[in-house]
């Protein structure tokens, strides 16, 4: 019972992207929708993504310090390690995983709570596609995701930077020529390769819950929470199978 009630879901889901790119609202209508979307999913993000993003390329910076226990071993470690971990892991997976609590929660609770107020049930009266009223927007904003990651990118290096030359553990040289070290493009372009998905998911499987959720405002709550453990998992399951076909 439980494996068909998954595969119902997954189904369900699969049909929630063919009706959202049906019967598209008016771009006059369409356009301000996606606009509010940018500014709520996008520009509200840039605060705490920049906020840990800082910090946590700091505490990757010391901790590379503090295990170079081995005067053979090059200070300039701390650059690679840092711009390493931040570009393949930290800046694409980490800030997903935490947009999926932020983002996916604002989206199932905006979206559910029409739910509840039959909200929906009034666009559809209307002769609104609700799906694509309600999802196409964010998803195009969504598109921007990258840009916040690569926000992300740059100041978690930054942090790292900050926290190896202003906390002692090595100097401005040191850190900027292991920033350089062995340095493959193709590592960007992966990280931004899966930043999109991760968009995506971050976009649909909250949407997809919300949308869907069935009782009162109480649901509301725990279809975010859903939610968010959904996109988590699906985030960590995306990472691994990508990272498999396009670094190993």
């Amino acid at each position: 019972m439980m494996l068909l009630r998954y595969l119902s879901q997954i189904g369900k889901y699969f049909l929630m992207w063919k009706e959202i790119f049906s019967k598209q609202t008016k771009w006059s209508v369409m356009k301000g929708l996606i606009f509010k979307e940018i500014d709520d999913l996008i520009i509200g993000s840039l605060g705490i993504v920049a906020f840990i993003s800082f910090f946590v390329g700091g505490v990757v910076a010391i901790q590379t310090a503090l295990n170079l226990n081995n005067p053979l071993i090059p200070k300039n470690l701390i650059g690679y390690a840092t711009r390493e971990s931040v570009i393949l892991e930290f800046a694409p997976t980490f800030i997903s995983v935490i947009m999926a609590g932020k983002m996916g929660s604002f989206i199932t609770s905006s979206i559910g709570s029409m739910r509840v107020t039959e909200q929906i049930d009034a666009l559809e009266v209307m002769g609104v596609n609700s799906l694509n009223y309600l999802v196409f927007p964010k998803l195009i904003a969504i598109l921007l995701y990258p840009f916040v990651i690569g926000i992300s990118m740059f100041l978690g290096v930054f942090g790292g930077y900050v926290a190896a030359v202003y906390g002692g553990f090595g100097d401005s040289t040191d850190f900027i020529d292991g920033l350089q070290i062995n340095f493959e493009p193709f590592h960007v372009t992966y990280a931004f390769i899966k930043t999109f998905i991760f968009g995506i998911l971050l976009a649909s499987i909250p949407a997809f819950h919300g949308y869907y959720m069935k009782g009162g405002a109480l649901e509301v709550g725990k279809a975010s929470t859903v939610a968010f453990v959904w996109t988590s998992v699906m985030i960590i399951l995306v990472n691994y199978i990508l990272t498999q076909l396009l670094l190993a």
